[in-house]
Formats: structure tokens, sequence, C-alpha cells
């Protein structure tokens, strides 16, 4: 069997859902999103813009499955670690809001607003660090406990 044919065999196999032909997907619905927007730019950049964050949109929604599988994935291996579902909670909603975060400077940026970008930004970390603090005093009492003598 040549390289190129197991090449082939691996990355378009169905092993773990198909990721790579999902990839392909978003990758293709980002390009034809692209060169439509740079076409229509000229003429009519509000429209440019407006597809381009319609785009954006339906990718996140594409990923929505996935990111519900990783969810309750990670819960799974919480409960099976006898960790405190709390700490796993507050973790995946801090990831949440970076994604979050990311996602709307992005959006934001793309519009030409650089300094509206840096704010959602700034807000979504001081709202990550809001809610790590829980997190942050049991590692640090954790660690207070383990050191001899205290």
């Amino acid at each position: 069997m040549t390289c190129l044919k197991k090449l082939r065999q691996s990355f378009f196999s169905k092993v773990k859902g198909g990721l790579a032909i999902e990839i392909i997907q978003i990758v293709g619905i980002g390009l034809v999103a692209t060169f439509l927007a740079l076409i229509v730019k000229e003429q009519k950049p509000t429209f440019a813009f407006m597809l381009v964050v319609f785009v954006g949109c339906v990718i996140f929604l594409f990923l929505i499955d996935k990111v519900y599988e990783i969810i309750r994935m990670v819960e799974k291996i919480a409960v099976n670690a006898n960790v405190n579902l709390i700490y796993v909670e507050t973790i995946l909603k801090i990831i949440g809001i970076a994604y979050i975060a990311e996602f709307g400077a992005q959006i934001t940026k793309d519009a030409g607003q650089g300094a509206i970008a840096s704010k959602i930004e700034l807000g979504g970390k001081i709202l990550i660090l809001t809610m790590a603090i829980p997190i942050l005093t049991v590692i640090i009492e954790t660690v207070i406990g383990m050191i001899p003598g205290s």
C-alpha cells in the first residue's frame, strides 16, 4: 500500500465521528465565505460584514454538539475521579467565558472596532478571574495543608 493511500485512509476514516471531514467542512465554509466577503466588500461593505458574522455563527452552531460532548466527557471523568463537580463546572464556565469573549472580540475587530474588542477581552478576563478565585483559594489551602508544621 502506498504512503498516499495510507494517508488518505487514515485522514478520511470515520474514527471519532469523522472529525477530519468536519474540519474540512468548517474550513470550506470559512474559505467560501471569505472569498464572497472579499468580492462583496467593494460594493456592499455592510453586507460583507453581515455575511462574515453569519458564517461565524453558523460555524459556532456547527460545533455546539462537539462542545456538549466534551462537557459530558469531562463531567464523567470528574465523577470517576471523585472530584467535586462544583469545581469542574466552574472550570467549564471559565473556558466558556474565554471562548465567548474571544468570539465576540474577533467579530468586533472584524468590524473595525478594536477599542471595543479590547474591552470585551478585558471583561472576559475579569469574569474569569472572579470565577477562579474559589478554586485558587482551595488550591492555596491544599498546598498550605501539605506544608509540614502548619
